[in-house]
């Protein structure tokens, strides 16, 4: 099937473009985090649906293990405690789920890793605002279009699509590349 052959051609070319067009972002990304862990701060990640369940997936990679038999790596992911989630959406609204965690577990030391391919997530950006007011460093990840976000990051990595599955395609891998980076760092 053609389909097949052309799917990887396009994801391979979007890897190309974002090794090209993002390399240095990502670097400053790595740098911030490494910088907050040395510190005795802690990577904070957050998203919705497929960025959420990535969220997960890298603060796992970070407390567990993603390559080597090592220590922790402290990380939390905003997205796991549904008694938290729900309530906050009931109580308050939808788009404070992620902020007001920010307001009770974020600090000065930390890293708020915020993920939305569309960049427009009305939560994603409130939890952006709060971290900026409380001086935690923001790193977003987005699609071609999430300039939304970039008045709130201190590094906008943003991925050269508008396609969301391809957009998610290259934030995972971006995600286990910066766990790579900071683990072989630190071990």
């Amino acid at each position: 099937m053609m389909i097949i052959k052309d799917t990887f051609l396009e994801i391979s070319n979007n890897f190309e473009k974002l090794a090209k067009e993002s390399s240095a972002e990502i670097s400053v990304a790595y740098e911030l985090m490494i910088k907050s862990i040395k510190n005795g701060g802690k990577i904070i990640y957050c998203g919705n649906g497929g960025s959420a369940a990535d969220s997960q997936h890298l603060a796992a990679e970070l407390i567990g293990r993603y390559r080597k038999n090592r220590k922790p790596i402290p990380a939390l992911a905003l997205t796991t405690d549904t008694s938290i989630i729900t309530a906050i959406a009931n109580d308050f609204s939808f788009d404070e789920v992620f902020s007001r965690q920010i307001e009770a577990l974020g600090d000065k030391n930390d890293v708020l890793y915020a993920i939305s391919t569309s960049g427009k997530s009305r939560n994603i950006i409130a939890c952006m605002k709060l971290a900026k007011l409380k001086n935690i460093k923001v790193i977003g990840l987005t699609g071609n279009d999430g300039s939304q976000m970039s008045e709130y990051c201190d590094v906008l990595i943003k991925t050269p699509s508008n396609r969301p599955d391809r957009i998610q395609e290259m934030h995972i891998a971006i995600g286990q590349l910066l766990c790579q980076l900071i683990e072989d760092d630190l071990y």
